[in-house]
């Protein structure tokens, strides 16, 4: 299956289901070689961003907005060719989901108040500030909004 099947099946699936599957994909494509906790981490992001509202309203909005996730900046001709971090990718998102769900209170992150996330041996982008907030595998965590 490939990045442009996966988007075109995003336009054709209805709330909750589109977000479920926007998730999942940008978990497998930015962290499938993670652990479940940087995975986790991942998909809180981009949660948070879409609670927050700064870049959409659904998860989808926020992981196409343009070059903030793997979704958005991937070549749709990508191959999704490794169906257990597919699986793995899409329990995470069911996970990240259910959290989500609840109420604020009741909550449990690996990665409280983090909205931004970037390799760790990467350059440094510009809008970093500070330490991160947390390292998990190959990715430093932030707060920037």
């Amino acid at each position: 299956m490939t990045l442009a099947f996966l988007l075109w099946l995003v336009s054709a699936l209805p709330q909750p289901a589109s977000d479920h599957l926007c998730l999942a994909t940008t978990v497998y494509l930015e962290a499938r070689s993670e652990s479940t906790t940087g995975q986790m981490a991942v998909a809180e992001v981009a949660m948070r961003r879409r609670e927050t509202g700064h870049w959409g309203t659904t998860v989808c909005d926020v992981v196409r907005s343009p070059g903030q996730f793997a979704t958005a900046t991937t070549n749709e001709n990508f191959v999704f060719d490794n169906p257990a971090a597919w699986q793995k990718a899409w329990k995470i998102a069911t996970r990240a989901i259910t959290v989500w769900s609840l109420p604020r209170d009741q909550r449990h992150f690996v990665v409280p108040n983090a909205d931004h996330f970037v390799l760790a041996d990467s350059a440094s982008p510009a809008w970093i500030k500070g330490p991160p907030l947390a390292t998990i595998g190959a990715h430093n965590f932030y707060r920037i909004n």
